[in-house]
């Protein structure tokens, strides 16, 4: 069986995650979507709340799971018997920031670990995760870049409706 996970944050999930996502369930048997327990970080939603908004999103996808996870992304996969990391790329910059990454996991799971990059869809180049939260915390509109349960939800975590 060929499985993969696909970590990130996913503060909040974007559509540019989902469309990660729909095609790397595609490609693979099983699919793993992993929230990074950052402790280092200030989340606008908690682990619990991201697992929960992903596993609505992704109900209607057979072959996906969805948990979190903290700590190293090697230990982690080596966990779950797992050899291969989505990972999806934006723009050049994703790119180097991402070969770095794909660079060390390789190294630290002595090559035991792989990424696969798949580059976003053009409408979704601009979609971040960032963005979304400062358009949201300005009451600008979000609804072209989250589904409408997620961007309910954002606006609650602001404190109002839209």
């Amino acid at each position: 069986m060929k499985t993969a996970i696909y970590p990130g944050s996913f503060d909040p999930v974007t559509y540019g995650h989902l469309d990660i996502i729909k095609r790397a369930a595609e490609i693979f048997d099983e699919l793993t979507v992993s929230v990074l327990n950052n402790k280092q970080k200030t989340p606008l939603f908690s682990v619990e709340e991201r697992v929960n908004i992903l596993k609505e999103a992704t109900k209607d996808i057979p072959n996906i799971k969805v948990e979190s996870f903290s700590g190293l992304l090697v230990d982690y996969a080596k966990s779950r018997n797992v050899h291969v990391v989505i990972r999806g790329l934006r723009a050049i910059t994703d790119f180097e920031y991402e070969l770095q990454n794909a660079q060390t996991n390789a190294l630290l799971s002595k090559g035991a670990l792989d990424t696969v990059f798949l580059t976003t869809k053009l409408e979704y180049a601009y979609l971040s995760s960032s963005s979304v939260k400062e358009i949201a915390s300005f009451k600008g509109d979000i609804s072209m870049c989250v589904p409408e349960f997620v961007a309910k939800m954002v606006y609650d975590k602001y404190g109002y409706n839209k």
